[in-house]
């Protein structure tokens, strides 16, 4: 069974950082492409960041967070990681661990991160 766990969000200052950390089980992590999405209040989930199977690999960030967020992984650990620097109030969302083992998506419980200005 795949599941994934994520863990490390909190409130948080604007300008502040974050480290978001996934535990993956249930399948070959080394093999996989990983992602993190987000859904802020009120807006439809979108991609953070991806990060390919083989470190280092192809990276890949959204537009909102390129320069400020960096993925990363740990493939003997079975770890992915989301440090999130110089955090604004526009990036308070859920924040979800997720990979695609077709034919199907597979998704974490969500951490919430909020940021206030």
């Amino acid at each position: 069974e795949v599941q994934l766990v994520e863990s490390g969000g909190a409130l948080v200052q604007a300008g502040g950082s974050l480290r978001l950390s996934c535990a993956a089980s249930g399948f070959s992590f080394r093999t996989y492409t990983m992602s993190w999405y987000r859904q802020g209040p009120g807006k439809e989930r979108e991609l953070v960041a991806t990060i390919a199977a083989v470190v280092p690999g192809q990276i890949r960030y959204g537009n909102s967070v390129r320069g400020r967020f960096t993925i990363s992984r740990d493939n003997a650990r079975n770890m992915l990681f989301l440090q999130m620097n110089s955090l604004k109030p526009e990036d308070t969302a859920e924040y979800y661990c997720s990979v695609r083992i077709p034919p199907a998506r597979f998704w974490g419980q969500g951490t919430q991160v909020t940021v206030h200005a």
